[in-house]
């Protein structure tokens, strides 16, 4: 409920009922510059159907290539403990104790922190981590904030990946049988 006096930017209440507005939409076309990001049915070719898969990618981090990777959405970086002994990383992890709500339906604290650089088609980005203990079906799960940062689009109707590089676009094709 908007309550005020009689009168809007000068023009009183009658005044705006008896106005007649018309508005028109002009058609504007654009071309597609060389570094828009847009998907086309090719992207999806030889992709199983239905496509309703999650997008499950490799990730390089360190020197390792690291296989099911999702980003569901989260609100922060979670790499498996078990991850970090295989790659003796445990020696860096960051003794920090956080409760993550709502993961795997349930509140789960977390073993620490541990920064890692990301690599994804070149481009390396220095990532936190919280690291937590349990099965959780994927090694890592990256964040909302990591999309942003890479400028990724992701697709899950076309299992795909795209950001911009100082090279053009770049993309990582999701694993679709790895999903499945």
């Amino acid at each position: 409920m908007i309550v005020g006096g009689n009168e809007i930017n000068g023009i009183t209440f009658s005044s705006a009922k008896k106005m007649k507005v018309s508005v028109t939409h002009i058609k504007r076309l654009r071309e597609v510059a060389e570094d828009d990001i847009t998907f086309t049915e090719e992207d999806a070719d030889g992709l199983l159907l239905p496509r309703n898969d999650a997008l499950v990618i490799s990730l390089s981090v360190l020197d390792f290539k690291i296989k099911r990777v999702v980003n569901p959405g989260s609100s922060t970086n979670i790499i498996q403990w078990r991850v970090t002994e295989q790659a003796k990383l445990t020696g860096s992890i960051i003794p920090a104790t956080k409760l993550l709500a709502g993961f795997n339906l349930a509140n789960v604290k977390t073993r620490g922190e541990i920064l890692l650089p990301t690599n994804a088609e070149g481009i390396t980005k220095t990532t936190l981590f919280e690291v937590v203990d349990g099965d959780m079906g994927y090694n890592i799960i990256l964040d909302r904030p990591w999309l942003h940062e890479m400028k990724v689009v992701p697709s899950t109707s076309h299992q795909l990946l795209k950001f911009s590089t100082p090279e053009g676009i770049k993309q990582i094709r999701g694993d679709q049988a790895i999903t499945r």
